[in-house]
């Protein structure tokens, strides 16, 4: 199953699929939603997904699936330049295809993933253990638990009794510090870590 936001990536990716024997198109959706609804109905093996993928972003996504049986092995589809191999296999995909890369490869790593390998690029293993929440302050990490509820900008001003203008400030300070580029990102973050790093309970 494919999921993809970008209707025309999504299109040439589901073409490409389509025309390869090894493998059978099962569904492709727009959305986060629209891939967790098809996979609880329908037994997907492999899922390729865009780690921006909306509303909930590929980290939720798979800590969704991590409770489900048999959920399908999911591989992040995006720009290998940058920390997001390292993102995606924290969070606990199966592979990453950079998009930078070929039509062969990708689907050479779905292959692999389908049967039982995990496939990512080179990964320096010493920066999987650098755990971005260290270097947070107190007020960022105040600040990321309070994004993962919802808040505004205005709500985050009022319940830090700090002025809009910095709470803006320390959320381009928090997105540097976890490697993200939006406030969804940053939540998809937290909910990913939550769990594996105790983050709700840190000081």
């Amino acid at each position: 199953m494919l999921a993809n936001s970008n209707a025309l990536i999504l299109s040439a990716m589901s073409e490409i699929f389509d025309r390869d024997p090894r493998f059978s198109l099962i569904a492709t959706s727009s959305t986060a939603e629209g891939f967790l609804g098809t996979v609880m109905r329908v037994p997907v093996q492999v899922g390729v997904v865009d780690w921006d993928l909306p509303v909930l972003g590929a980290a939720k996504l798979i800590e969704v699936l991590r409770e489900q049986d048999a959920a399908p092995k999911l591989v992040v589809y995006g720009d290998g330049s940058g920390d997001l191999p390292r993102l995606a296999m924290t969070a606990g995909a199966a592979g990453f295809a950079d998009r930078s890369g070929d039509t062969e490869a990708l689907l050479a790593t779905c292959a692999d993933v389908a049967a039982g390998k995990m496939v990512f690029p080179f990964i320096d293993i010493r920066e999987l253990q650098k755990d971005p929440i260290h270097s947070l302050s107190r007020r960022e990490r105040m600040l990321l638990e309070a994004l993962s509820k919802g808040r505004t900008n205005r709500e985050l001003s009022k319940e830090l009794g700090i002025s809009t203008n910095t709470v803006k400030f320390h959320l381009s300070n928090l997105y540097e510090k976890l490697g993200v580029r939006n406030r969804a990102q940053a939540i998809a973050f937290y909910y990913a870590a939550r769990e594996s790093r105790g983050l709700g309970d840190r000081d």
